[in-house]
């Protein structure tokens, strides 16, 4: 009678293969992506009131994922209360977040400064987490998101040394304030409630929602005038496909893939990159502290997001 032979060891997580070099690329090009956000908003606000661009903005997104959505539509299995789910995602992640933030700028408000309200947005989304979904913030990930935040405030802090910011006016500040809450609670609730939805239904039912959200504010305060002009036309071009599309699928894939709070963690770089693309379309300085503070941003970033 032979002897039998033991089971094959189950493979380590030393010596299991590393992710595909486009999954490791997913959180880079996220940042590359939303970063032009800002960008984008600064090209065509000027032509269009922030809700009425918006609006234009979440239907041609809508036109263009409609031929998706149909042909997904039998494997979507949620029923009406995932696509309810969905609904809300929209409405705090697109409609909030990114009406508060072109609410702003358009009011006043700098790119640079909004980017830094937007961006204590992880230690807000590390504060809920806990009691929220129960995930475990360690202290590890805590030091790193005090120094991502103290990152970005040296960016935009320097780039606002002489900007006379003390002239915005106070809604504005709101706008942005919104936002910060729309994106932190759009986070946690998609990571909560929206999880193995089909991407191309689940987007489309959040862009309804931004679409109804920024639809009726435009009509309650806005006079939905544009100007066709060729830098709204580009920049609209941009924010549908590049953001809206890109970069928003991304953001889905990256919370369904890790932990809200690591998730989180990426915006922190976002001001410097966008600091860094404003510098080289605008021709923005960038001084010593600025640069360190992008440092300081990166190795917060490291720190949270790396292995505990």
């Amino acid at each position: 009678m032979t002897a039998r032979r033991p089971a094959p060891a189950a493979p380590s997580s030393i010596t299991a293969p590393p992710p595909p070099l486009m999954v490791r690329a997913m959180p880079a090009v996220f940042v590359l992506l939303w970063s032009t956000g800002f960008i984008g908003a600064k090209f065509g606000l000027p032509y269009a009131e922030p809700f009425t661009f918006l609006f234009i903005r979440f239907a041609l997104v809508l036109l263009l994922l409609a031929p998706l959505a149909v042909m997904a539509r039998a494997a979507w299995r949620g029923g009406w209360r995932a696509a309810g789910h969905q609904l809300v995602t929209g409405a705090l992640v697109h409609g909030l977040y990114l009406g508060g933030v072109f609410w702003a700028i358009g009011a006043g408000l700098s790119a640079g400064v909004a980017a830094l309200v937007v961006g204590m947005q992880p230690l807000l989304t590390a504060v809920a987490v806990g009691p929220l979904l129960g995930e475990r913030v360690s202290g590890r990930q805590w030091l790193g998101l005090v120094l991502g935040l103290t990152g970005v405030g040296m960016v935009v802090g320097e780039k606002l040394a002489g900007s006379g910011v003390g002239t915005v006016a106070p809604v504005a500040l709101v706008g942005a304030v919104v936002g910060l809450f729309g994106i932190t609670a759009g986070t946690l609730y998609q990571k909560r409630f929206g999880g193995g939805a089909d991407l191309r239904i689940a987007t489309f039912i959040q862009y309804v929602a931004a679409a109804a959200v920024t639809g009726l504010a435009a009509l309650a305060v806005e006079t939905r005038d544009v100007q066709w002009t060729g830098e709204f036309l580009f920049a609209l071009g941009w924010l549908v496909i590049v953001l809206s599309i890109g970069a928003i699928s991304l953001l889905m894939l990256l919370i369904r893939r890790g932990e809200a709070a690591r998730t989180a963690s990426l915006f922190y770089l976002v001001p410097p990159v966008t600091a860094v693309t404003a510098w080289a379309l605008f021709g923005e300085t960038l001084g010593l502290i600025a640069l360190a503070g992008m440092a300081l941003a990166v190795a917060g970033v490291a720190l949270v997001v790396g292995r505990r």
